[in-house]
């Protein structure tokens, strides 16, 4: 906190009064010319959305960030704050972060009026220059812009021509200041119209008051594709009066997803300590996403949420918290069959077209899990021939023949060490993963094997039973001869 001073101090310091687009602009450019970070923690933006960012600060644009849920357009807006200066001179008292060279409001005026340059000056600090709001259907105006407000009148026994009787929305407290609002396509029509003074004049009216409030306002504004056929839409005048409109995208690799969804995940430092998670069982984290995107079962056009990713690796880890306390054990390891667990992860974070709600949610949440484990099985082992020839042995004809005489249970509460006891004793299964990926670590040996086994059920070279506990997997021919 800095201490209040007069406006003799103020101007004495050398403060200059700025613009808020002033402001910004030169902080970007300092930290441009610093070789800075300009906006931290946006992974995969760098060379694509940022630039337009930098751009559209140094034009003095309003910027409307459009992409798909999940795309990260509200931090990159809260991310603004950090251009800001880190403290603001106001006349004390304003409601409207009044500023002493340049005070808008009446309380303002008439105080500078009576004190000069005894008149006292607070501080507002960065962090409480930032204003946001969700644009839910009952919106009105008065929340935006403001309203009379009768109390007010009757308190202070002044008419409602008298100007102290407003009271201002987020907008005008917003001066000086940082305004998102956030799905703008929700927001209805009506109350859209009340912004196109702000935006172009940078003004507002309240209630017919003929009072010019010259507010200085950085706006940015998020929309969803979706919302303009779906829910609603952004009328035209409006658009054309916000500067920049920048698209927003997914991350575009595997590598780039990890990093955002282990920046993002909020694991404890003692569960970090404690569970081991395959750099194979992240990969594949990440690769349910990017099959969900690609699925047919997938509504593309609301996208699927960086968010997925990010609750599926929570859930991921609580399945394996959850196995240390059953088994009283000091230290465990992610494993395939953890996978079920973030299945309520998924069926939160899509939006399946028809085929899929007929298939039901788990069913399709089971079938992106399956393709992610094919896509990664595919890029380390050999493929699994669909038709067979007789007498032609393929990598897996061992393995296969070994089930034929014996069954795998692997169960999700045992120990690491009887877990992996039961698959290493599968000696053609570690022949397989010796022979494609022997130059990989221990744990993502281990999680090689399981992915092994999992890819021949897909294939149906193996036959694989679930229930509460466990997972049993079996030759295919003889399953078939069971069940018949």
């Amino acid at each position: 906190m800095k201490n209040d001073i007069t406006f003799k101090e103020l101007k004495n310091s050398g403060y200059t009064d700025k613009t808020i687009n002033e402001e910004i602009q030169g902080n970007l450019i300092a930290r441009i010319k610093a070789k800075e970070p300009v906006f931290e923690g946006l992974l995969g933006y760098e060379d694509t959305v940022v630039p337009q960012l930098k751009k559209a600060i140094l034009a003095g644009h309003h910027i409307n960030l459009l992409g798909l849920r999940g795309q990260a357009k509200t931090r990159i807006a809260r991310s603004m704050v950090n251009l800001l200066d880190e403290y603001m001179p106001i006349v004390k008292g304003s409601e409207i972060n009044d500023s002493p060279f340049h005070p808008i409001s009446k309380f303002a005026r008439d105080l500078i009026a009576e004190h000069g340059d005894e008149t006292p000056i607070s501080w507002v600090h960065r962090s409480n220059r930032f204003y946001e709001k969700l644009a839910t259907p009952d919106v009105n105006v008065a929340d935006l812009i403001g309203d009379i407000d009768p109390i007010k009148a009757a308190t202070l026994k002044l008419p409602y021509s008298d100007e102290r009787v407003l009271h201002y929305g987020m907008i005008p407290r917003a001066n000086r200041s940082i305004f998102v609002l956030n799905e703008l396509p929700d927001l209805q029509a009506r109350i859209q119209v009340s912004l196109f003074n702000i935006l172009q004049e940078g003004d507002i009216q309240i209630r017919g008051f003929q009072l010019r409030m010259p507010l200085d306002i950085q706006f940015v504004f998020t929309a969803n594709p979706e919302d303009y056929t779906n829910r609603g839409s952004i009328v035209t005048p409006l658009k054309d009066r916000i500067g920049s409109q920048i698209f927003t995208h997914y991350p575009k690799t595997i590598a780039l997803a990890r990093q955002i969804t282990e920046q993002e995940a909020k694991i404890s430092t003692e569960d970090q300590s404690q569970i081991q998670i395959p750099g194979l069982a992240k990969n594949l984290l990440e690769q349910i996403a990017f099959a969900a995107r690609d699925s047919e079962y997938v509504d593309a056009k609301s996208g699927v949420s960086a968010r997925l990713t990010i609750s599926a690796m929570e859930n991921l880890v609580a399945a394996a918290k959850l196995r240390l306390i059953e088994s009283d054990s000091d230290k465990t390891t992610v494993r395939l069959l953890d996978f079920m667990s973030v299945i309520p992860s998924i069926t939160g974070k899509i939006e399946l077209v028809y085929e899929g709600e007929q298939e039901g949610a788990d069913y399709v949440a089971k079938i992106l899990i399956d393709q992610a484990v094919m896509i990664q099985f595919e890029s380390l082992f050999p493929r699994i021939s669909k038709l067979e020839k007789e007498g032609i042995k393929t990598p897996y004809t061992d393995l296969i023949k070994w089930f034929n005489k014996n069954h795998l249970e692997l169960n999700y509460q045992d120990t690491d060490e009887d877990f992996y006891a039961k698959l290493n004793s599968i000696t053609p299964l570690a022949a397989v993963v010796e022979e494609n990926a022997s130059d990989l670590s221990t744990e993502d040996q281990n999680f090689c094997k399981e992915l092994v086994l999992w890819a021949l059920t897909i294939s149906k070279k193996l036959d694989k039973s679930e229930n509460q506990s466990a997972f049993t997997f079996d030759s295919a021919d003889m399953s078939q001869f069971l069940r018949n």
